[in-house]
């Protein structure tokens, strides 16, 4: 018996015997004996010798080539093979199918993950117009507010010049002392003359 491929493998087989090579004539004998023997009166059936035929039958039997025992052995081990060749089969189109069903759910994940990747890619961009809309709309409004600040600063320094402008100056008097440069006064729109 051999183990490494889990059959079981019919004995070495040893050379055919002379005697095996005339089981036929056996076999043939026991036909003529049957097609002859004595019709019972007013039956179909007919006498035989019952001790005769079973020794023939039991020494063709015993004449019956080795190729036959191991025939029978082939069949077995041809048997337990095709067993385990479908259990294999059975395996190998499971594993087939789940792995085929882990593909699909990858897929699938993959392309759940992929679509909530855009998702929150859009999410991102509409947050990030958004922000930008109000940073801009924060930033037009403190430069409407700085504008009219300094609109009004303007206007206040527009006014206080045209009051300057306006006012009459009175002509100081010329002290040769304190004045080294003489009759020059300061104008802050001229300069000194």
């Amino acid at each position: 018996m051999s183990m490494d491929d889990g059959l079981v493998h019919p004995p070495a087989r040893e050379p055919a015997a002379p005697q095996e090579l005339r089981t036929e004539p056996l076999v043939k004998r026991v036909i003529d004996l049957i097609n002859q023997a004595r019709p019972m009166p007013l039956s179909t059936s007919v006498m035989i010798q019952k001790d005769e035929i079973l020794d023939l039958l039991e020494e063709a039997l015993q004449r019956l080539p080795q190729e036959l025992r191991e025939a029978r052995f082939l069949l077995k081990e041809r048997e337990a093979y095709l067993a385990k060749a479908q259990r294999e089969a059975d395996d190998i189109i499971d594993e087939a199918r789940s792995a085929s069903a882990r593909m699909v759910e990858r897929t699938e994940v993959v392309k759940g993950a992929e679509q909530r990747a855009r998702q929150i890619v859009d999410e991102a961009a509409a947050d990030a117009r958004r922000m930008q809309h109000e940073v801009e709309d924060f930033a037009d409004q403190r430069l409407a507010s700085f504008e009219a600040s300094l609109d009004k600063i303007q206007q206040t320094v527009v006014a206080a010049r045209g009051k300057l402008q306006a006012t009459p100056r009175p002509e100081p008097e010329p002290h040769p002392a304190d004045d080294p440069v003489g009759d020059a006064f300061f104008d802050q729109d001229a300069g000194y003359e």
